[in-house]
């Protein structure tokens, strides 16, 4: 039987790209980003490999963490966490596309940064025993069995609510309204591992520090170089 080459073969480059464009709808081709999206899972697979005991386990417990009450209630919002970042993703990826893939490009570097921490640097934050049948004793032992008491500092809730807060207050797609809602869900996450038991202050100070230092390195410096050619430029043209 001769051998029939294939016609998709001779097509290179942006000949490719047109011929694959005619043949997947439109709409598809809008949603494709979103499957940046199953970076998530994959992400929390690596979680279970680290949350595991190790030798030496550290303390980051300070007074003001003692004094800190365990409230029950807090188990809600903290709870619905991980959803509440797939919608604020999600609606970046509706209303302000930059956002959208940001936010996930830090959540990623952010989030193994913290398994790199995890693995030589391990804390622990003590747990109250829960007693109790009401759904928020029973949510709060959920959510204990399925976390270890490890894997505290940077905290991964902390991190990526100041993350989506803060891309929030920089969107030029920001208002009244999301702003308060972003601003005021993410606050409320991240008080609530502490009147959780699930972190202490500096766990979330460390989230904060890690979410600064990475926009820095990868949005602003990169935001700065390019002004300043941009700068540059003009004033050799002139």
């Amino acid at each position: 039987m001769p051998f029939v080459q294939n016609p998709i073969s001779k097509l290179k480059g942006t000949d490719y790209m047109s011929w694959v464009k005619k043949r997947i709808p439109k709409q598809l081709l809008r949603w494709a980003p979103l499957l940046l999206m199953l970076v998530f899972p994959v992400l929390g697979s690596l979680y279970h490999l680290v949350n595991q005991p190790t030798d030496n386990v550290y303390s980051l417990v300070t007074p003001l963490d003692r004094a800190t009450p365990f409230i029950k209630y807090f188990a809600v919002p903290y709870g619905v966490w991980i959803f509440y970042i797939y919608v604020c993703i999600v609606y970046f990826f509706f209303r302000d596309r930059p956002s959208f893939y940001r936010s996930i490009f830090l959540y990623t570097v952010c989030a193994l940064t913290c398994y790199v921490i995890y693995m030589v640097f391990q804390t622990t934050v003590p747990r109250p025993v829960v007693t109790g049948n009401d759904p928020f004793a029973m949510l709060t032992r959920f959510i204990y069995n399925r976390d270890e008491p490890f894997n505290c500092f940077p905290s991964i809730h902390c991190f990526s609510s100041y993350m989506v807060m803060r891309m929030i207050w920089k969107s030029p797609a920001r208002n009244g309204k999301n702003v308060t809602l972003i601003t005021g869900m993410s606050l409320l996450i991240i008080v609530s591992t502490l009147f959780m038991k699930q972190h202490v202050i500096m766990d979330v100070i460390g989230a904060v520090a890690l979410v600064e230092f990475y926009n820095f390195l990868f949005i602003k410096l990169p935001e700065w170089h390019k002004n300043k050619l941009a700068s540059e430029r003009r004033e050799l043209q002139a």
